[in-house]
């Protein structure tokens, strides 16, 4: 048998307004009673608040329909309700006894809204240092220990990470650094041509390589690439309960799954960097052989004659650590997973922008470094 509509009409007795209200009041049944009420306000003519609501009719009713009523009727905390049940009259009265005005708007200061929004979000960045810093502490730790026992090192879990990391990323590396190295020459050919300089775009391309696009690029690329792979690895492992697991049959999983990841980072790096290297000072042969009366040999010649071997050094030296600081980036938000594969998706993207942002720093703290060593 279904429930009976909700009913709610407004009248006097005695010169004073009453809302009766009868049928079924939960909050199953309350879609529509809005505009009913307001109709049977019109048709009344009465004030809205009646401060009294009889419902002696109602034949089931939950908190949501004991609300509703008091809303309908205009009434309060105060209002007086006759029911016929006294679970109904109970009813009333916790609701009444919750009943609270609405929170005034706040006002919004938009500079104060702002000025708390950067002092969040610097806290945020405090504490996401200071957690980074006890986590590479962490890792040092378990790498000394590993070294002071080799047995625990796990050698295949290593390489199998080397060969995600490094072969099965040469393809993209090699491409994107290719074509920078032919951008990179035509550029310079096209700007160098104006004052009879063109040859110059060989200098141009071998430098920009080697101190800095050729390392950056392949850095980026691997951040995008195996640093979310990490995270999106380790934190599904996370939500899997996978980690806690570890921990409960006395595995770290900083041992197990943390520094094969940053091993392999740091040992393919140079690899992958002086593969970009190559690639891109191809792309620059091939666009100075295009453009210019060069051949690849003459470019090459050039290229070994004018550009200095520190050029090539100062890139390899930057390679390691920005493998370190991505691989540890990742993993560490890897851990921060709690929940749901949301969480996933939300520290992944979290990852990629960090590793990036911070190789980004460290790339110009190195070239400070070099300008001031005059190298």
């Amino acid at each position: 048998m279904s429930d009976a509509e909700p009913t709610i009409r407004f009248t006097v007795r005695a010169g004073k307004p009453i809302a009766e209200v009868g049928g079924s009041w939960t909050v199953f049944s309350l879609r529509s009673i809005r505009r009913k009420a307001a109709r049977a306000l019109e048709a009344a003519g009465t004030g809205r608040a009646t401060r009294t609501v009889d419902a002696s009719g109602v034949e089931r009713l939950d908190t949501a329909g004991a609300l509703e009523i008091l809303k309908l009727s205009g009434g309060g905390p105060d209002t007086e309700v006759t029911t016929r049940e006294q679970g109904h009259a109970d009813l009333f009265r916790v609701v009444q006894k919750n009943m609270g005005a609405a929170m005034p708007e706040r006002h919004v200061n938009w500079f104060g809204h702002w000025l708390e929004e950067i002092g969040r979000n610097a806290v945020d960045l405090y504490r996401q240092v200071l957690s980074l810093c006890a986590f590479f502490g962490e890792i040092l730790v378990v790498f000394v220990e590993a070294c002071a026992r080799p047995r625990r090192f796990r050698a295949n879990v290593v390489v199998r990470q080397m060969y995600e990391v490094w072969i099965r990323a040469l393809v993209i590396v090699g491409v994107l650094c290719f074509l920078i190295g032919v951008v990179i020459a035509y550029q310079g050919i096209q700007q160098l041509r104006q004052f009879g300089a063109e040859t110059f775009a060989v200098e141009a391309v071998g430098i920009s390589m080697f101190r800095e696009l050729g390392v950056l690029l392949t850095a980026i690329i691997v951040a995008g690439r195996s640093g979310s792979a990490f995270t999106a690895q380790i934190g599904t492992m996370q939500v899997n309960q996978e980690v806690d697991a570890m921990r409960t049959i006395g595995l770290n999983p900083i041992e197990w799954l943390v520094l094969p990841r940053i091993v392999a980072l740091v040992l393919v790096m140079p690899l992958l960097a002086f593969w970009g290297n190559m690639t891109g000072l191809l792309g620059g042969a091939v666009a100075c052989t295009i453009y210019l009366d060069f051949t690849f040999v003459q470019f090459f010649d050039r290229l070994r004659d004018t550009v200095g071997i520190w050029h090539f050094y100062t890139g390899m030296i930057k390679a390691p650590v920005f493998g370190m600081v991505i691989a540890t980036i990742g993993c560490f938000e890897g851990l921060q997973v709690r929940g749901s594969a949301e969480s996933v998706g939300q520290l992944t993207t979290k990852s990629v922008v960090e590793s990036i942002f911070c190789v980004i720093v460290l790339d110009a703290v190195f070239s400070i470094i070099f300008l001031l060593a005059n190298v």
